[in-house]
């Protein structure tokens, strides 16, 4: 178990899985946090990263920080995607290991699975077959990080361990309709369409696609259980073990809403991976499982985003922060 008197930092912390983070940690009792915005801290930047360990010296790492997007993002940015991502991992965990953190976890991303890997994707998947080409840099950079952990712990007996969540959507998510997540971008979508009184949405792809989704509040309380459980270098999945298809999610998605037209699909963009399931066997033995429903999430996504509809409306969503170093 963690010391819940020793200081915590939550790189990313103002995006949406940082900020679930900072939230759920807050609730188990930890009240001694260091947190730095992007404009105190550029974690692309060495110099910055060694000055921060250096003066702070915190006891445990959430490293949620990271540049995340959608299909199209990461189409357009792949440079950015996979410097910015690679950069940030690289300076974290290098200052962690010199200056002594207690135990760091990194977040990585499903994608790191090869495309066509079979279903459920288990964790010895990763590196057995070639990567879905919309997102290959960051899931390049994430694989990178994942070796870094497991290559510092054996060097220098560190306590590094990586996480790999299944699709998250909840508060502070990304809602630009051409840089988010489906989740979110749909959620968005069929908003504004309820708004102006469409009585179509087209959305991007055939819709077949499937795909599993997390609430966000759900992966901070599992990050915080294996922060406390598990200390081993092998990667671990985290996610619901069930997946819709995104025709489903726009059905369910669109009755939250409360959008009664017509959905169709643009068949001319691409789908991705057709089908991305994790295996959550190995999290499920060591005691934890998810326990917010996808419509009770979405629609308290919903709220959220009816509360606060300016918001996360940039490029980036920092995890995973509104700042460029966040998923």
């Amino acid at each position: 178990m963690l010391d819940r008197h020793r200081l915590v930092y939550v790189a990313g912390h103002e995006g949406m899985v940082g900020s679930a983070l900072v939230r759920k940690l807050r609730q188990k009792g930890f009240n001694n946090f260091i947190l730095r915005k992007r404009a105190e801290l550029d974690l692309t930047d060495s110099v910055q990263t060694r000055d921060f360990f250096r003066e702070h010296s915190p006891d445990y790492v959430y490293l949620a920080a990271a540049q995340v997007g959608g299909i199209y993002a990461n189409n357009t940015y792949p440079a950015d995607f996979i410097w910015n991502n690679l950069s940030i991992q690289s300076n974290v965990l290098k200052y962690a290991m010199e200056f002594k953190v207690r135990k760091l976890l990194f977040l990585g991303s499903s994608c790191i699975y090869p495309r066509m890997a079979p279903q459920p994707i288990k964790e010895e998947y990763l590196l057995t077959g070639l990567l879905e080409p919309t997102n290959e840099p960051y899931a390049i950079a994430k694989i990178a990080g994942i070796i870094s952990c497991q290559s510092f712990n054996r060097q220098y007996g560190t306590n590094f361990i990586s996480v790999m969540p299944t699709n998250l959507y909840g508060p502070n998510d990304n809602y630009d309709q051409l840089n988010a997540h489906v989740l979110p971008s749909l959620l968005r979508r069929f908003h504004e369409a309820q708004l102006q009184k469409q009585d179509k949405v087209v959305n991007w792809g055939s819709g077949s696609p499937r795909r599993e989704f997390l609430h966000v509040d759900d992966l901070a309380d599992a990050c915080c259980f294996l922060m406390d459980h598990y200390d081993q270098s092998g990667i671990v999945n985290i996610g619901s073990g069930q997946d819709i298809t995104i025709g489903e999610l726009a059905e369910l998605i669109a009755d939250v809403v409360g959008f009664r037209g017509i959905i169709e699909w643009d068949r001319t963009k691409p789908d991705g991976t057709p089908r991305k399931l994790l295996d959550v066997s190995k999290l499920t033995a060591l005691g934890w499982s998810y326990s917010i429903s996808l419509e009770d999430g979405i629609r308290m996504t919903y709220e959220d985003f009816l509360r606060q509809p300016a918001r996360a409306r940039g490029m980036f969503a920092h995890d995973r922060s509104g700042d460029n170093q966040g998923a």
